[in-house]
């Protein structure tokens, strides 16, 4: 077959005459107005379309996007390869988690497919899952978010109990009577943001059973309770981690900044024993924090419908109550104890697989037995 360059057949168009009438006055009249009405209808639509692109792209102050910020997207890609969660395939599912915390916004567009399987306000009764505060609805995203944001055990039966009111206090008595529902109700894990939650009230003293007591209860029928260490870290740092982190089988978690440095507002732990209030030494695998995690800088979603950066050990506590779910998808008999045997478990399990700080021997009051490795946690339970 020739190419059309050597193709000696000739190729003829034939163009037809069409007849054109004149037209009126009135009708060139019209024929203008519909020219300029065409002329700033596709003005508009561009403009239109510009702008949509521009919330597609564009991540500044104060201006809700439909994507979030590249800082965010860089923060999860770096959290990501510190603890070594890319490339896991596990998922988190047949997991129940229990999140106490100040309830969800379940429309958010990076959870609005989680299974949110129980809800339960114990500020206000509400039977609809709602979030009035906005900490628990970044807290689950950590945990359940499958879209922009990635969470770390997003196929999770979540459970969520508020307990925190829309200033970000909560009573006591309140978050107790929430750590005995999600008990009650057959939660494997409970996640507790509490010691690390802006203005969080830790103790309510006089008011009877307290989430410390609560929290160990759990954990003697064979619940694992993660929380946070606390955010008085430095300067302003009381002591010791917060309640009910401090309860000796609770998993205490510390925090880290991208590079794998300890955030300087983590709680420091008191591990030595001490008078009043009296504590005996805190001996291994339960010295306070057990481990650390992302706190500085984490990418969150929120509970106005975009993407946030925030710090604290409350985030920190979400990673490692992923790192669980994902070990109980990974070894279902853990889930079927009712004792604290499988807590004591993983909790060796902990201290044999976290990375610790360059020169650090032994236990660390900032930084724990070191940096949750999930992989290496897997690892450890399966070797």
């Amino acid at each position: 077959m020739q190419s059309p360059e050597e193709s000696n057949e000739e190729y003829a168009f034939e163009v037809q005459d069409i007849p054109i009438t004149a037209t009126t006055d009135a009708t060139e009249a019209n024929l203008a107005s519909v020219q300029k009405f065409v002329a700033v209808g596709v003005s508009i639509l561009m403009l239109c379309s510009m702008i949509y692109i521009g919330t597609l792209l564009f991540s500044g102050d104060g201006f809700v996007t439909y994507r979030p910020g590249d800082q965010a997207l860089e923060s999860q890609d770096v959290y990501s390869d510190l603890i070594d969660f890319d490339g896991i395939k596990l998922n988190g599912n047949g997991v129940t988690v229990c999140i106490v915390d100040s309830g969800i916004m379940p429309e958010h567009p990076d959870i609005d497919t989680a299974d949110i399987v129980m809800w339960k306000d114990f500020v206000q009764d509400r039977a609809s899952p709602y979030d009035d505060h906005g900490h628990g609805t970044s807290m689950a995203g950590i945990l359940i978010a499958d879209g922009w944001m990635k969470g770390i055990a997003p196929k999770v039966d979540l459970m969520v109990a508020k307990a925190l009111s829309d200033d970000g206090y909560g009573d006591d008595g309140d978050v107790a009577e929430a750590i005995d529902w999600c008990v009650t109700n057959g939660a494997d894990i409970i996640s507790l943001s509490l010691g690390g939650a802006p203005d969080v009230l830790p103790f309510n003293i006089g008011s009877g059973r307290g989430s410390d007591e609560a929290a160990a209860d759990a954990i003697d029928q064979g619940v694992f309770v993660i929380a946070a260490a606390g955010n008085d870290g430095g300067d302003e740092d009381d002591g010791d981690v917060s309640s009910p982190c401090s309860e000796r089988l609770v998993i205490c978690v510390g925090g880290v900044k991208q590079n794998g440095e300890h955030w300087s507002g983590s709680s420091t732990g008191d591990n030595n024993g001490r008078a009043f209030p009296f504590m005996l030494p805190r001996s291994d695998p339960n010295q306070k924090p057990e481990l650390v995690a992302p706190a500085q800088k984490v990418p969150v979603i929120n509970y106005e419908g975009s993407w946030s950066l925030v710090d604290g050990t409350s985030a920190a506590t979400v990673y490692v109550t992923g790192a669980i779910a994902l070990l109980l998808q990974d070894n279902p008999s853990l889930g079927d104890s009712s004792s604290s045997t499988n807590s004591e478990q993983v909790k060796e399990w902990i201290q044999q697989s976290v990375q610790p700080e360059e020169g650090q021997n032994g236990h660390d009051d900032d930084y724990g037995y070191g940096l949750l490795k999930i992989q290496a946690l897997l690892d450890q339970a399966n070797g």
